[in-house]
Formats: structure tokens, sequence, C-alpha cells
């Protein structure tokens, strides 16, 4: 196992603190066929991306940062959308799995296959985005229908996958009361969501879209204000 299927790798971070409990080794897959207005990194879209890599070579990279993991720490994979190369995933957290090495999937819950329901048996946590909470936005900024990671969501709360809900608070698109009391209604109704994290909003990848040749949908948009982020925040603990 390890050298059978190879995978695409945009980067990878070797000591994240935000992409899961502890510090994790964070590795960015390459292919997303979504394409949300607020997207950090248009450069993964293109599933021919990047650097070619074996499940065991991003192992061995990752054990070598195991030290700092401590009790929570351990790998992520992240994107891109890391489920379009699920059979790649799926290796890479089975090596973890015998090195004993925590496991963390950051996914849009928008692809929902075989294949990728093979990689949530080796899952110990996925981070779940919830872009928005009603199906025009869903469709009109992210590119498909809010039912995918609800189902996505079903299914981790069926097998009892421990998950964190994450939304990117976009002002005027989702950062009011009653946006963040229907993620929170969400996360009430699957006992497998013990965390809901909320980000705020960047433009510091203007320079991406710029350098490719490419619009960025929310470029005319604010970057919330601490004060809204700490508001929307209250809400959630109450």
């Amino acid at each position: 196992m390890g050298a059978t299927v190879l995978g695409r790798v945009h980067s990878i971070q070797s000591l994240g603190t935000v992409d899961g409990p502890g510090v994790r080794f964070v590795v960015f897959l390459q292919g997303c066929h979504l394409r949300c207005g607020c997207c950090h990194n248009p450069d993964t879209w293109d599933l021919n991306g990047g650097t070619a890599y074996t499940a065991q070579e991003i192992v061995d990279k990752a054990m070598r940062c195991r030290e700092y993991f401590g009790a929570e720490g351990g790998i992520t994979l992240s994107g891109g959308e890391p489920l379009l190369q699920a059979p790649f995933v799926r290796e890479v957290f089975a090596l973890c799995h015998e090195q004993g090495i925590h496991t963390c999937l950051d996914t849009s819950g928008s692809v929902f296959t075989d294949e990728a329901v093979r990689v949530l048996e080796l899952t110990d946590r996925v981070l779940l985005d919830i872009k928005y909470t009603d199906e025009n936005s869903y469709v009109k900024y992210v590119g498909c229908t809010l039912d995918k990671p609800l189902k996505f969501l079903g299914f981790l709360n069926e097998r009892g996958i421990a998950t964190t809900l994450r939304q990117v608070t976009i002002p005027t698109l989702n950062d009011t009361e009653d946006s963040v009391l229907a993620l929170k209604e969400i996360a009430a109704k699957h006992p497998c969501v013990d965390k809901i994290e909320l980000l705020p909003f960047r433009k510091i990848c203007q320079v991406k879209y710029d350098n490719m040749g490419l619009a960025f949908p929310f470029r005319d948009l604010p970057e919330p204000s601490r004060e809204i982020m700490d508001s929307l925040n209250t809400l959630l603990q109450k």
C-alpha cells in the first residue's frame, strides 16, 4: 500500500493550527469542481496541476512532524476538494492509521460516492463546509445545491463521525443572525457535530486572481469587522 495511487498536491503546510484539532500536517490537494465566490485558492481548481506524490511519500513527510502533534494533532487533507481524489486520500489515511496518526478531512460535502464512503471509514474527523443555509445562495455562489452537503452530513451522523461545521462569514450574504441561527439549528439536528467555526471572509487572494487573469467574484464585498465576528460567535454560544 502507498505506491499504487498517485495524488496531485497543490501545497503542504507542515505545522498548521487552523485545519482541525491540535497541530496538523495539512495537505492541500489539487482539483475542485465547485466555483465558490469566496474561493481563496483558484490555483487548486485544475485537477491536473500541482505535484504528484504517493501516499507513502505524504505519510513519510507527516511522520517527521509527529513529535509536534501532541494528543490531538495529526494529518488533514484539504483542497480543492480532496474527495475528487478519494482513492489517494484513502491510501493516505490507511497508512496514517497504521502509524496511529489522527486523520481529518476538510471537504465541501458535495462528493458522495462509494469511494468517498470508503474514505470516511478511515476518517477520524470531518471539517464540513456549510457555506450558506439557503438554496438560492448555494446554487448562485457555490455551484451545487444545499442538499448535497446536508446529505453528506446525514451520513456522517449515521456513522457517528466527529464533525466540525465551518462557514466563511461574508458580509451581505450570510453575516446575519438568522443565517447563523440556521447553521446552529443544522448542527443541533446532527449530534455528530461538536463544533462550529465561523471564518472571516478575506480578500488577500485577490493577487492570485489577478495573476491568473481571473475576476474575483467577491472583490467588491467588504470583509467582516471584528465586532461582527464577535457578535455572530456569541450567538453560537447561547
